[in-house]
């Protein structure tokens, strides 16, 4: 609604975890940086950690673009890329993403299955599927590709699930593994790792990262950097002030940054203004839950009501 009112193409603070719009602050790069240094290792676990709202699914796309940048992220079994024998003979992935692995055992397996493109019948038994899993992941190996199988939210998944993801990832040739794992979760998958039925997959996890918020410096790089993906050529949509509130607010959390700057933008448009002031962040930041109340000097009730009452009367609704 106030994208021409800003001279924006999109909204530049959506919530979709949306690979152009990544920013390469020091905890994202950092991160990206360990993942793309592990799976080239390409033996064990890997883990990442993070608080809610702190980007883990966004880290994950952009691992997963960069990892196969230039090839198709997950190739059809028996099928044989164009040039496959470049000059410097890179290593090719072929690649699993399971956003939600809140799956017993066999449904994960189906998952696995259904990820690498293979033809199974319906009725399959637990065995035969592990075997098709097994013969598939060899394929792979004999053509030169690796295996990494990404699982977000995984503090959500099973015991059971996660021990016999490091069953299949006992898989290996003479060289190496067969399979390789990333687990991206919330804190409390540390906890759930802590199990004593699943310490030899925990033995197993050869690199880490805990993803951290932004820090007051890179925030406001990270608000410009949104909003020149997003078709602003101004200076800058927020002033120093509205900066350094917006962090003290939302502790640089990502999620909550751009919950706040959603509200902020709307609000600013409301009232006719090109850049929003510190006070479109604190009234934003009254109307957003998890946010510190303890920066707060007040609280504004029915504020995204008032809002929607100022938008509709200035008839900037697209």
């Amino acid at each position: 609604m106030y994208l021409r009112h800003f001279g924006l193409r999109e909204p530049p603070f959506s919530l979709t975890p949306d690979t152009s719009f990544f920013f390469a602050c020091s905890t994202y790069q950092e991160g990206l940086n360990t993942l793309l240094v592990a799976a080239r290792n390409g033996e064990g676990f890997i883990k990442i950690t993070g608080e809610v709202g702190n980007g883990k699914t966004l880290l994950c796309r952009k691992f997963l673009a960069t990892l196969n940048q230039g090839r198709q992220a997950t190739t059809p079994i028996g099928t044989q890329d164009e040039g496959a024998t470049d000059a410097k003979n890179a290593t090719r992935f072929v690649t699993a993403y399971l956003p939600n692995p809140y799956l017993e055992p066999r449904s994960l397996l189906l998952a696995l299955a259904d990820e690498f493109r293979i033809q199974l019948d319906p009725n399959i038994d637990q065995h035969l599927l592990l075997k098709e899993l097994t013969r598939t992941l060899l394929n792979f190996a004999r053509e030169g590709k690796r295996v990494l199988v990404c699982l977000d939210e995984a503090q959500a998944m099973p015991l059971e699930s996660l021990e016999v993801l490091r069953l299949l990832t006992n898989l290996e040739t003479e060289k190496r593994k067969l399979l390789q794992v990333v687990l991206f979760g919330q804190p409390e998958l540390d906890e759930r790792l802590r199990h004593n039925s699943i310490r030899q997959l925990r033995q197993r996890i050869s690199f880490q990262y805990e993803l951290k918020g932004l820090r007051r410096d890179e925030l406001e790089r990270y608000l410009r950097h949104r909003a020149a993906v997003a078709g602003y050529v101004g200076d800058t949509l927020f002033a120093h002030a509205a900066v350094g509130k917006m962090h003290r607010v939302t502790g640089g959390t990502p999620r909550l940054v751009n919950i706040v700057a959603h509200k902020a933008l709307m609000l600013a448009f409301a009232e006719g203004r090109q850049v929003v002031g510190s006070k479109h962040v604190s009234e934003a930041a009254a109307d957003t839950p998890e946010v510190r109340r303890d920066w707060l000097p007040w609280a504004l009730s029915g504020a995204l009501l008032a809002i929607a009452a100022s938008v509709l009367a200035l008839g900037y609704l697209l």
